[in-house]
């Protein structure tokens, strides 16, 4: 790896690019801490002290291996991490981006996901995962001062889960399905900032996307419950790229369509195969989002539910259990199973988290501040994606194609759906006077007149100010009173309650809702009997297959050749009045690239060396 980073640039790229402002890190650079982190996450070593003890026998041919002399002791590479800041994290976490997300791999090999109608899809899975961290039970007493906790930088009380511990870090995490490639890692304290979190993420989707000269509509964002509010799903919608989420809230399932929906046939039936819980299936297109602008794909599922049985997904509405999840795919495309099956996951999204916590767990805490903690995780995802490009360019194993979804039979020119009968002017029903409170008097004291005013008991007459357009299907009328109205009325005390002692006048709100006048049949379009087509690499076999190999390989070290010397100190006098170059700083640690000849690794093949060609970066 190493070798790579020297050949295409890389290493060039790192000292030009990411850099920091530091403080007392004596003669070194971020690439000589970012090669330490390099190597501690290909040891596999669970611990940074662990992985020092193992690497002090050569730690001058490691630090040749990227040109530098000699190797931070643990304590400054502590010191480096906590002096990390935003600008330094985001310059290295661009170069991550730039130069393994798209080495190695063709439009080809990075697989897709076909549907029906042919249309090529790129699957990214956004997950939130939290990691919770034990501490030590401390005595607490007026007589003790305040605990002091080492992990309050980076850790917050938030949600655990089955996890043990006091507090937790979240992290959101950016995967390309079909490569097991990570995008991204962004985390925060406690539950995090999940709202800004996912914008980082959707940002990475999108480069990842304009890299391969990919249209945003070619992407398939899947997320779990967490991002199901419409403010969060308009969000995604807005970045250009599909979405396909399970919808948090239930207000829908009293909209008139969903209504008119549910009292016919579903569209289809599935079975799961672990529970074998039959469920039905209702696909409503063109819903509106709570922005009155954003239309996307409501599919409605419910299922039998037996009085007393605990539910802890979906809601209960008399004996159906219902779940609700939104996407923008197309339904020619893709049939409402089609869209359930992909966001159920069969091709084993929760499988690589799983397989991340395994082979590097890198949740473990190395750093006691945020972008230190950060810096870590992108150099250890960045370890990961290159291992996965040199395996699957040296293996040249094809891809794994599989139906994901069978030949569906044509049915017929048109599927019926309940939809509510299109108006000029949609029609309500009657109001619904807000219930009394705080003492005041109700609103069924008040009359509504012909000439759509309100009048008081005692003759005042209230203004319709505002007809307040609630959802797609509720609205709330306003009726306001004149301040001065109100101001001399004998009986406002009795009127207003507890906010008599204001000079507002009178408020009375009603709502009414949007009546159903009749139900006609929309013909839907043909779906195509093409199979949906997945491709992907075999990502778990590749990454262990390559470590497994190189880990029973003999390395031989001789003897290190001479150094370049490095450039002579300035005196301390010159140096009291000025501050070093960038170049300057870099030159005091550095080393002639005069190693490689020096050692010898068995097992190296062709393809390995032919990967390992100089070429320019990006």
């Amino acid at each position: 790896m190493a070798s790579h980073l020297r050949g295409h640039g890389v290493l060039d790229v790192l000292n030009a690019q990411v850099r920091l402002v530091r403080g007392r890190f004596g003669r070194y650079e971020v690439v000589d801490f970012l090669a330490l982190l390099f190597g501690y996450a290909i040891s596999g070593e669970r611990t940074l002290q662990a992985f020092f003890d193992r690497l002090q026998p050569f730690a001058e041919p490691f630090m040749a291996l990227f040109e530098r002399e000699i190797v931070p002791h643990r304590s400054t590479l502590s010191r480096f991490l906590a002096a990390v800041d935003t600008s330094c994290l985001q310059s290295l976490r661009a170069v991550c981006m730039t130069s393994s997300l798209v080495w190695g791999w063709t439009q080809e090999t990075i697989g897709g996901l076909w549907d029906r109608s042919g249309q090529r899809y790129l699957v990214f899975d956004i997950d939130g995962t939290r990691e919770a961290a034990r501490q030590r039970k401390l005595p607490t007493s007026t007589e003790l001062p305040a605990a002091q906790r080492r992990l309050d930088a980076v850790c917050a009380p938030g949600y655990m889960g089955r996890r043990r511990g006091e507090v937790v870090r979240t992290r959101t995490t950016v995967l390309q399905m079909h490569t097991r490639q990570w995008l991204g890692s962004f985390g925060g304290r406690g539950n995090g900032d999940y709202r800004g979190e996912l914008q980082a993420a959707l940002q990475a989707v999108t480069t990842y996307l304009t890299a391969w000269e990919l249209p945003m509509a070619s992407g398939i964002v899947r997320v779990d419950g967490q991002y199901g509010d419409s403010s969060v799903m308009a969000d995604i919608v807005a970045s250009g790229v599909h979405v396909l989420v399970r919808k948090r809230g239930y207000r829908w399932l009293d909209h008139p369509r969903v209504q008119a929906a549910i009292a016919h046939e579903p569209v289809a039936t599935m079975t799961t195969r672990e529970s074998q819980v039959t469920y039905e299936v209702f696909d409503l297109p063109q819903m509106l989002l709570e922005d009155g602008t954003t239309s996307v794909r409501l599919l409605l599922t419910r299922r039998a539910w037996k009085h007393g049985e605990p539910i802890s997904v979906g809601k209960v509405v008399g004996d159906w259990v219902y779940e609700q999840f939104v996407t923008t795919l197309p339904p020619e495309g893709f049939l409402a199973t089609d869209v359930l099956d992909l966001y159920q996951g069969r091709g084993a999204f929760e499988g690589t988290l799983a397989d991340e916590d395994r082979e590097g767990d890198p949740d473990r805490w190395c750093s006691l501040s945020p972008s230190g903690q950060e810096c870590w995780q992108i150099v250890w995802q960045w370890v990961w994606n290159l291992r996965l490009a040199f395996s699957a360019g040296c293996t040249q194993a094809p891809l794994r194609e599989m139906e994901w979804a069978p030949p569906h039979p044509q049915m017929g020119s048109t599927q019926s759906l309940a939809e509510p009968a299109p108006q000029e002017e949609p029609e309500y029903g009657p109001l619904e006077w807000a219930r009394a409170w705080g003492g005041r008097l109700g609103a069924e004291a008040f009359c509504l007149h012909d000439d759509g005013m309100l009048r008081c008991p005692q003759g005042v007459r209230l203004w319709l100010s505002e007809t307040r357009q609630e959802n797609a299907f509720t609205q709330r009328l306003i009726f306001v009173a004149k301040d001065a109205d109100c101001a001399s009325c004998p009986a406002r005390a009795a009127c207003l309650g507890r906010t008599a002692s204001g000079k507002r006048g009178r408020r009375v709100s009603a709502v009414r809702h949007r009546r159903i006048t009749g139900v006609v049949l929309h013909p839907r379009p043909a779906t195509a009997e093409a199979a949906i087509r997945w491709n992907d690499v075999a990502g778990r076999q590749l990454r262990r297959s390559w470590m497994a190999h190189w880990r029973q390989q003999t390395v031989t070290v001789a003897s290190v050749p001479a150094s370049v010397s490095p450039p002579a100190r300035t005196p301390r006098a010159a140096r009291s009045h000025r501050r070093l170059s960038w170049p300057e700083r870099l030159g005091r640690n550095a080393r002639g690239p005069l190693l490689v000849s020096s050692m010898h690794v068995s097992g190296v093949s062709e393809q390995v060396l032919d990967l390992l060609q100089p070429h320019p970066y990006g």
